[in-house]
């Protein structure tokens, strides 16, 4: 498949069946690699929904798509659906004024983390941009099980310690199996 995620599909249907449940409006992904999971959003958000996506090319996590499939991302939207691609680094202060642009001082329905897997990058990713999330909405982070660096970078330490501060109904973890090492999904509520 052309646009396939990098996730493991059970994973991704059941995170899918979620977030139709919340139908967004207002999307963040960051790490938009090979558009696995930017076309998927556009099927389950709302008819309008602005679904921002950023990538950094050349990332040391696999980042990066060449410029002419920004076009073809662009048609993914469905619709209504505006989809906004920003190819920068999500930790410039540059990036994150140009999401704040898109939003209009509108709050996000969704945040999905899955670009910058090293343990500061997430946490930073984390610190920009879940103060645009609403009270309700979701942050949602890939690879959240301990596995190869390469493939998980600081990701499930974080999580973990992101995790000790919240109330476990707060906390869902979408993982077929927790020796798999990567490709898993995890969600938090926002309080």
């Amino acid at each position: 498949m052309l646009f396939r995620p990098i996730q493991f599909k059970w994973e991704v249907e059941k995170f899918l069946e979620m977030l139709k449940q919340l139908r967004p409006k207002h999307l963040l992904e960051i790490g938009t690699a090979r558009g696995g999971t930017l076309l998927p959003w556009t099927h389950v958000v709302a008819e309008d929904a602005v679904i921002v996506s950023i990538d950094l090319p050349g990332g040391p996590f696999g980042g990066g798509y060449p410029w002419p499939r920004k076009l073809v991302y662009k048609l993914f939207a469905r619709g209504k659906q505006e989809v906004v691609l920003i190819r920068g680094d999500s930790h410039s202060l540059e990036t994150a004024e140009k999401v704040k642009k898109v939003l209009r001082s509108r709050k996000l329905d969704f945040l999905f983390i899955d670009g910058d897997r090293s343990y500061k990058g997430v946490k930073r990713d984390f610190e920009t941009y879940s103060p645009l999330v609403r009270k309700g909405g979701v942050i949602a982070f890939h690879d959240i099980v301990p596995g190869p660096h390469e493939l998980v970078g600081g990701v499930p330490k974080f999580c973990k310690e992101l995790k000790k501060g919240l109330r476990t109904n707060k906390v869902i973890e979408v993982v077929k199996d927790w020796n798999q090492r990567n490709g898993d999904i995890g969600l938090i509520i926002k309080d």
